[in-house]
């Protein structure tokens, strides 16, 4: 079962594209606008003032004393614009002495100091831009202040503003236009090492799981490493799962073969005693068949564990795990007329798991009481010894030869004798735990150059464990 697409990728950085070019834009064209009504207003303030000094020089003081203007033509005309915007003029004396012009004009009362000063206003339902010009005219022997006022609509400066903003939103739609095109055509190179990873996954057979090796982008090469990884992992858990039928399958043959030949025997049998000898004989196969299933599925698991990724270890007392393990196994080594017994004192702490760590002393025991046989001495042992532990079992039982101890650490290759139960399997389930732990198994003879002993060399966990 899949999931539904995501949306494309070009679209998603498209629309993102979009949408921030667009928040952008709306906030440059808003500065844009701003700016365009500053310079209308620069330009046409200049012209304003241009008129109104034109005016103020026609000011003068006639034979009574009295202001008068003779307004020129020019100061006008400079204003008349395309746009048709109204003009307007007044000249006004000292204060409430008005000389000519439209008298209800707005003017600036207070110019805070400055000769000319600008200000935004209405007249007549319009608005309008005011220029007041502040001078004097002189009568020889004083002088005699007047203000000019020329104010015209803003009809020119909103168009020109207007221009302004219409030419910046095209540029900046044909900028976005542009853009967007830059991202498409980008994204879509940039998507075809992508494209050519999906090809060669495509065309993989489904058995081949060794690591893609494509060029891929640097932003992209973190997820081909998982996928790589966990191939690696399926690879090793298909492994395994091919080893443990294989070996299932092989091993348990037998057992089956000898089970369904009894309960035939005791389904012919003459007797009830030969149909009980049969039956016990099923019963003895069944019971090896559940140990092989056993060994199996913890080799299984050991499998499992190497391949998976490293979990972190505990720090154990081996010590008392191996003196509860060594009183469990006493009753069975008695009854296989074996004295089993434990030499350690004191704790012994390592980093490993408990439980895997219980399955390979196990292993140990089973080993040494299956093949040491009657009679013989199994000891258990904890010696610490410089900056490690030794898990020592020991037996003075036959032993194996030297040449024959690397094979028998190979899986389902068996020792001792030939006539002990078993499948091969203890010795090299031990060994692949320990090496979990970061621990060696070495086999070595036993003590007085008799029997066998298996050893175990852990890094100890604390550095005043012991020495030896």
């Amino acid at each position: 079962m899949t999931g539904h697409p995501a949306s494309s990728l070009r679209r998603q950085l498209l629309g993102w594209l979009l949408v921030a070019t667009a928040v952008f834009g709306i906030l440059a064209l808003i500065d844009t606008y701003r700016e365009a009504i500053k310079t209308a207003n620069t330009v046409s303030d200049r012209v304003l003032a241009g008129s109104a000094l034109a005016i103020a020089e026609r000011v003068v003081v006639n034979e009574n004393g009295a202001l008068e203007v003779d307004i020129p033509y020019v100061a006008l005309e400079m204003l008349t614009s395309a746009a048709q915007d109204r003009v307007f003029y007044r000249v006004e004396g000292p204060p409430g002495h008005f000389i000519t012009g439209y008298q209800a004009l707005p003017t600036i009362a207070d110019t805070h100091g400055q000769p000319t000063a600008y200000a935004d206003a209405s007249f007549r339902g319009e608005p309008i831009r005011v220029a007041v010009l502040q001078r004097s005219a002189s009568t020889g022997v004083n002088s005699v202040p007047f203000v000019v006022t020329v104010a015209e609509t803003t009809i020119a400066r909103r168009q020109l503003a207007q221009a302004i903003l219409l030419r910046s939103a095209l540029r900046l739609g044909l900028m976005i236009a542009g853009a967007a095109a830059i991202v498409w055509i980008a994204v879509t190179l940039a998507l075809r090492p992508l494209y050519r990873l999906s090809d060669a996954i495509a065309e993989r057979n489904p058995s081949d799981l060794h690591p893609i090796d494509q060029q891929v982008p640097s932003e992209v090469q973190g997820l081909v490493d998982t996928v790589n990884s966990f191939m690696v992992r399926l690879q090793s858990a298909l492994d395994s799962l091919r080893h443990f039928s294989g070996n299932a399958s092989h091993q348990l043959r037998t057992p089956l073969a000898i089970i369904r030949t009894q309960l035939a025997l005791a389904s012919r049998a003459p007797t009830l005693a030969a149909a009980q000898e049969a039956a016990q004989k099923g019963d003895s196969a069944v019971a090896h068949a559940e140990r092989i299933l056993a060994q199996l599925l913890l080799m299984a698991k050991i499998d499992a564990a190497a391949s998976a990724e490293p979990h972190p270890l505990a720090e154990i007392d081996i010590a008392a795990i191996a003196r509860s393990a060594t009183a469990e196994y006493v009753p069975l080594a008695a009854q296989a007329d074996i004295d089993l017994g434990f030499d350690g004192n004191g704790p012994a702490i390592v980093r490993a798991e408990p439980l895997l760590f219980g399955e390979m002393l196990r292993n140990l025991i089973d080993n040494a009481i299956a093949y040491a046989g009657p009679g013989a001495e199994v000891t258990v042992a904890i010696q610490p010894k410089g900056q490690t532990i030794r898990l020592r079992v020991e037996d003075d039982g036959p032993g194996i030869p030297a040449e024959r101890r690397t094979e028998v650490l190979q899986r389902f290759a068996r020792g001792g004798r030939g006539d002990a139960p078993g499948m091969g399997l203890g010795l090299p389930i031990v060994e692949d735990i320990a090496a979990l732990f970061g621990a060696t198994l070495t086999l070595e003879q036993g003590a007085g150059g008799r029997g066998l002993s298996a050893v175990v060399t852990f890094p100890a966990a604390m550095t005043d464990a012991g020495a030896g």
